[in-house]
């Protein structure tokens, strides 16, 4: 009988009980024969680390951070975790997802079948709209500072039914080889949240590794559940977006991609939105923070799911 290659399953809580224990039963309901689940609670109000050990017992192990380290803090600690123990894959998963009882199966023999794989996604859906596409994995572009999520919105016809390459796999899940990670490292903790499965994905394909969507294996993803993104959101991704490309474009990238947003994408979007105008400012704040590599500010935050 041939054998399974192991995958360990991160899933980060910070104040999300509920959605995690939703996401952690859906999981007991999709069976692998060769997988350990690691929850990462990332400094929660309360003990939920202790109410979901309580719950799921030996199904997983918990590992407490003593502070919110964000999203890409609290996945490499399950990652190293992960790699310590001995794993042959990492699936990072959002813990407001549901998934398809055989998502792990499908993703783990579509990578087999790829040596030179960096990451991997799954057609992601809308929880509450669940034939309508969330993403299937995104582009990014350096000369624009933009990245957009493939067939976001799209109702699901069978046009998305193909493997295919893409820039990145998104965040919400990824499938990322052992030995992937060992060739290009961690998450960049410095980007916190939002864009930090991007800047991942470009690191490795500098190194030769490829990103791809696998139509066969799919999720649920509460993102419509978030609100309208506030200041926190449109700083920390905004900032992030520049420091995407001033870390991994080229410096006339990086110009053009500054000089496109305040002279083209800014303007333009500010004159069909004029009563977002004190936008503004957190944008500006958030470029003068990309410009001279400074921290952002509200580290502590919820992730906004975008």
């Amino acid at each position: 009988m041939q054998q399974h290659p192991f995958v360990s399953v991160v899933v980060v809580n910070w104040n999300g009980l509920e959605d995690t224990r939703e996401c952690l039963r859906s999981l007991r309901a999709a069976p692998y024969p060769a997988r350990r689940i690691i929850v990462v609670d990332n400094g929660s109000q309360g003990d939920e680390a202790g109410a979901l050990e309580s719950e799921f017992g030996g199904d997983i192990e918990v590992l407490r951070n003593g502070e919110n380290l964000g999203f890409a803090g609290g996945a490499n600690t399950g990652i190293r975790r992960a790699l310590e123990m001995g794993t042959d894959y990492v699936l990072l998963l959002n813990n407001d997802t549901t998934v398809d009882p055989q998502f792990v199966e499908e993703m783990v023999e579509a990578a087999q079948r790829r040596p030179r794989l960096a990451a991997a996604c799954p057609k992601a859906y809308f929880y509450h709209a669940p034939d309508v596409i969330y993403s299937t994995g995104g582009r990014a572009n350096l000369w624009t500072a933009a990245a957009r999520q493939v067939g976001r919105g799209q109702r699901d016809r069978g046009q998305f039914e193909r493997v295919a390459r893409r820039d990145y796999a998104d965040g919400v899940c990824m499938l990322i080889p052992a030995r992937a990670l060992e060739r290009v490292g961690l998450l960049d903790e410095e980007y916190f949240n939002y864009w930090e499965e991007t800047d991942w994905c470009f690191r490795a394909r500098e190194q030769g590794l490829r990103s791809y969507y696998l139509p066969a294996a799919k999720i649920w993803h509460k993102a419509e559940r978030s609100r309208s993104p506030d200041d926190v959101f449109r700083y920390q991704y905004r900032r992030n977006a520049f420091m995407f490309v001033r870390k991994r474009g080229t410096p006339l990238q990086f110009a053009l991609a500054v000089l496109a947003h305040l002279f083209f994408f800014g303007p333009a979007y500010f004159l069909r939105h004029p009563d977002q105008a004190a936008r503004a400012l957190t944008e500006a704040r958030a470029l003068v923070s990309a410009l001279i590599g400074r921290e952002p500010r509200n580290r502590r935050k919820r992730r906004t799911v975008l």
